[in-house]
């Protein structure tokens, strides 16, 4: 298990947050990026915040990284698929949730509390969750 890093590279952020987006080109110039991860998040545009939640990959997707796939899991929950349709119509966004090794089925009922929601606290809800995935991921690197 790794601390949080004082630096860290493009490359490595991109590796982090599932991409290389301007979030992540910003952040890279930072000290303690990933301690600072949130409070840049929130203060994005929010076209730059929808650009930082589509590079994250829906949850129950096909063709996931070896990374992602581990996170998630393997079992099976077939409504995630409706759920994620349902979610991104409404919201605008892809539902993020930090998966946190449990299995697809216990995501069923949060993602289908997460939709009763409004879109302002989903949107800082998802960029919440996808700094958590992050730190979670260099923490285990």
């Amino acid at each position: 298990m790794h601390d949080l890093p004082g630096k860290l590279s493009v490359e490595e952020l991109a590796e982090l947050f599932a991409g290389r987006t301007r979030f992540v080109e910003r952040l890279a110039d930072l000290d303690d990026p990933l301690g600072r991860a949130r409070a840049l998040a929130a203060a994005l545009p929010e076209q730059e915040k929808l650009e930082l939640l589509s590079c994250h990959p829906a949850i129950g997707a096909s063709g996931l990284s070896a990374r992602s796939a581990a996170e998630q899991g393997s079992q099976e929950a077939p409504e995630l698929a409706d759920l994620n349709r349902s979610y991104e119509q409404r919201f605008g966004f892809r539902f993020v949730v930090f998966v946190n090794r449990r299995p697809r089925s216990e995501i069923v009922p949060v993602i289908r509390s997460r939709l009763e929601r409004s879109r302002a606290e989903e949107l800082e809800t998802a960029l919440d969750e996808l700094v958590s995935i992050a730190e979670d991921r260099w923490r285990r690197s």
